[in-house]
């Protein structure tokens, strides 16, 4: 594989960090977790309005500072779970926080059969001068195959 590759997830429940493990076994890459500075309810009902509002308005998340700067890696692999069918916030903020420019983008998700409306594209909406990879969808934690999908979409030439 590549040097030079960082891969980057915020992960509320482990799903989205078990598939960040697993690319960072298959690459070597380093691996960075995204937190956001205030922790989120873990209440459901109060969890879900706040993504929705935070959505909703496209706030920016205040994180916790972050591992890795991305600046001298030449492949970001960006992952997040979907939340009301898009990335979740906290991803969005870091998006937000790092230039991307000239670098490729991989991103992937992890979901619980929720509808997809449109991940790939805000990530591509968040570094809009960046090369996109095409990205991997796992259902959950993607099980005991989880090894298997993600060797098979690194053959599909993503990196």
């Amino acid at each position: 594989m590549k040097e030079n590759i960082l891969i980057v997830c915020y992960s509320y429940s482990g799903k989205t960090r078990r598939i960040a493990e697993t690319i960072q076994q298959q690459t070597g890459g380093r691996l960075s977790r995204i937190y956001p500075r205030q922790p989120y309810p873990t209440d459901f009902e109060s969890l879900l309005a706040q993504v929705r509002e935070e959505t909703r308005t496209g706030r920016k998340i205040p994180l916790l500072p972050v591992d890795e700067n991305a600046d001298k890696y030449d492949v970001v692999f960006i992952g997040s779970p979907n939340w009301c069918g898009t990335i979740a916030p906290p991803v969005a903020s870091w998006l937000r926080e790092n230039d991307l420019t000239g670098k490729k983008v991989i991103p992937f998700f992890s979901h619980c059969g929720g509808e997809d409306k449109g991940m790939e594209q805000a990530v591509r909406d968040l570094c809009p001068s960046a090369e996109m990879g095409s990205g991997l969808y796992v259902l959950e934690n993607g099980s005991e195959d989880l090894h298997d999908k993600v060797r098979k979409w690194m053959k599909q030439k993503v990196i």
